[in-house]
């Protein structure tokens, strides 16, 4: 059996890696520019870790099961999975990255909160604005927060939000529970919103859900945040209602296009925090993911159910 991987391992990494196939033989391809010789070696392969082409996937006969190397899987969404969903399991790593993501929500709203990005920028200046700027500062005690996407990163967020007193309203794309609202009530909450955290899959019902007419919306002097997808946001409305100073900040770890150009104008929009999607990184993220794939394995050998299994009816 051949175990397909287009990670891009250290050789500490790639000896554990063939460790874990055991006896199968492991094929490492260049996930920057896929050769034929990959591609000829994917369409071999029964197992495929990482995010393979899209285009190639059709193409395949012999692969049965695919771990993502991430939670999102949009670019894939636009395939066959009616047949190709009879012959090949997807899994992604839906949860893993949620306490990160929380930690890194945190960190950049109480950056925006407490001044510490203007501080930075002080600090380079060698300018003392003691005076002007502790009247400008916030406390995220008691502030209302919704969480749009209560999957496992909203939740994580709920939680860690929980000690600072906020009022966290859970909005998700259906009702999963009682105290979750349906995002068809979103507008109803919007305006009563110090914080609005977006963390939402990428599919056909969250593409562009928050364009001008909500930014509007939200009170002045609101924070949005998106660490979900790209596609959630029209970064041009974002961009204006940081320029009007109707947002008091964003904290925006995703856009549309990764990487943004260097004449984006969200490098230049005030009060952006732009985490450039590390927020679920971690020193230790290639040997956790490896460690999930080792035990998704185990199962798929005892011809067991897989974890995270990808349901394309829902795109997630």
């Amino acid at each position: 059996m051949i175990v397909y991987t287009n990670i891009e391992f250290n050789d500490s990494q790639r000896q554990h890696m063939r460790e874990v196939a055991d006896e199968d033989v492991v094929y490492f391809a260049d996930p920057e520019n896929p050769s034929l010789q990959d591609k000829d070696a994917f369409l071999k392969a029964e197992i495929a870790l990482g995010n393979c082409a899209p285009e190639w996937l059709p193409l395949t006969r012999g692969l049965r099961w695919m771990q993502f190397d991430s939670v999102g899987v949009g670019e894939y969404t636009h395939l066959n999975w009616d047949e190709l969903g009879t012959r090949l399991t997807c899994t992604n790593l839906r949860g893993f990255f949620a306490m990160p993501v929380a930690e890194t929500v945190l960190g950049g709203i109480l950056t925006l909160y407490r001044g510490l990005d203007r501080l930075l920028k002080l600090r380079a200046d060698r300018s003392w604005k003691k005076l002007e700027l502790r009247s400008q500062l916030r406390s995220l005690s008691e502030a209302k927060v919704i969480i749009l996407g209560y999957g496992a990163t909203g939740k994580k967020v709920h939680s860690l939000l929980g000690p600072f007193g906020c009022t966290v309203i859970p909005v998700d794309k259906s009702e999963r529970a009682p105290d979750v609202e349906g995002v068809n009530e979103l507008d109803r909450f919007l305006p009563l919103a110090d914080i609005v955290v977006a963390a939402l899959p990428d599919t056909p019902k969250t593409r562009g859900l928050f364009g001008e007419q909500r930014f509007v919306m939200l009170k002045k002097g609101a924070i949005f945040v998106n660490v979900g997808r790209g596609s959630l946001v029209d970064e041009a409305a974002l961009i204006n209602a940081l320029s009007s100073g109707h947002l008091r900040g964003a904290v925006i770890d995703v856009t549309r296009e990764e990487p943004i150009s260097p004449n984006h104008p969200l490098w230049d929009a005030p009060n952006a925090v732009l985490t450039q999607h590390t927020a679920g990184g971690t020193f230790d993220e290639l040997e956790r993911k490896l460690q999930f794939f080792e035990q998704n394995l185990s199962r798929y050998r005892r011809g067991d159910a897989l974890e995270n299994v990808v349901n394309w009816k829902r795109g997630y």
